[in-house]
């Protein structure tokens, strides 16, 4: 399956990265569509409008995700998920809710877990004419998907103790270390920073460096850097142009990858995506807003540039482009704007604009 993935090499002035894509045959794509929790039915609506009003060759496949309760007495991800995905190999996807206490798993962990989502791509670009702190923001945080501190192996050794083991292995750490150059590689990028504590974590972290230096020794034509990932928290925040391509172990992806998205404005306009080698879902990584939902008042934008993210990883690159440009010169104008973003716009005025300029792109 690895074979089938090629690299995007050229750039088309697009401000969303891009990442492997796979060769698709036939004229219409099937997306396994997961509309989440909260206010993801109604931004996964406006999606779906959106790539209608560009005509976007993809058929759109709903599945619910409702947990079911095991035989253990534990929620689990109902089957047709997996049977959809099976067919599919791509997936978008709204917010989940897991619900705090024993006995829930996190749904956003099992889909990565169950398809080996092993890179977790997040691009952090500011965007023209929405002011924030920071100006020229352009960074990537890559991060490992399916182990660290998240692979869930906990337990208890005696009342009031509880251990949770850190998983690090070569193979995790090697593929998204090759991923994060080949990444760089396709998008001109010219730096991929390494992430670590190996300083005080020498083996589980220094596994982890050990790997990304040996993939960095095979692709001198770019440039390597390691640092800690407290001195990368404090740089980041005093000047973020000084990063590129960022790649880490789990725990600190999540972490760095949110601060980022805070330097452009939150996580209502920051796209994601997790790639495996049979499959990606793209997703929105903001929480589900139950405050909301049903008022027409959520952003779409995270979601719908995530998208543009998988319509790229799925070779249509004419369609994200119209779709993503349009969707960035409607926040530019600043006439239609959601709540999030500083405007009083409802959902459906901020999708029927992207819409409009869409159809006359």
């Amino acid at each position: 399956m690895a074979g089938r993935f090629i690299k995007i090499l050229l750039r088309q002035g697009s401000s969303l990265q891009k990442i492997h894509c796979r060769q698709y045959s036939g004229k219409v794509r099937t997306v396994t569509l997961i509309p989440g929790d909260g206010i993801g039915p109604e931004i996964s609506a406006a999606v779906q409008k959106i790539f209608a009003a560009a005509g976007a060759p993809i058929d759109w496949e709903p599945v619910d995700v409702t947990p079911v309760i095991g035989p253990d007495g534990k929620s689990t991800i109902p089957q047709k998920v997996f049977d959809s995905m099976a067919r599919t190999q791509v997936g978008l996807k709204g917010p989940l809710a897991t619900p705090v206490g024993k006995g829930h798993r996190s749904l956003n962990l099992a889909l990565r877990k169950a398809f080996n989502l092993y890179a977790n791509v997040r691009p952090c670009r500011s965007i023209e004419g929405y002011k924030t702190p920071y100006d020229d923001v352009d960074l990537v945080t890559i991060r490992e998907n399916t182990e660290g501190e998240y692979s869930g192996i906990e337990h208890v050794i005696v009342d009031g103790v509880v251990q949770s083991i850190k998983l690090i292995t070569e193979q995790a750490s090697r593929r998204v270390a090759e991923f994060a150059f080949q990444y760089a590689k396709s998008n001109n990028r010219s730096t991929v920073t390494a992430v670590h504590k190996a300083n005080i974590m020498r083996m589980s972290d220094g596994l982890f460096l050990r790997c990304c230096r040996e993939v960095a020794d095979k692709n001198r034509d770019i440039k390597f850097r390691e640092m800690y990932l407290d001195t990368v928290c404090l740089n980041m925040v005093q000047d973020p142009t000084k990063f590129d391509v960022l790649v880490m172990p789990n725990l600190y992806g999540d972490i760095l990858s949110d601060l980022a998205a805070g330097l452009i404005g939150g996580l209502g306009v920051t796209p994601s995506g997790n790639i495996g080698e049979d499959g990606a879902i793209f997703e929105s990584v903001h929480g589900t807003a139950p405050d909301i939902a049903g008022h027409d008042k959520a952003n779409p934008t995270a979601l719908l540039l995530s998208a543009v993210m998988m319509l790229r990883y799925m070779d249509l690159g004419e369609y994200a482009k119209r779709i993503e440009t349009a969707c960035l010169d409607v926040i530019r104008e600043g006439q239609l704007r959601t709540a999030d973003l500083g405007g009083n716009a409802k959902c459906s005025d901020f999708t029927d604009a992207i819409c409009k300029k869409v159809e006359s792109s």
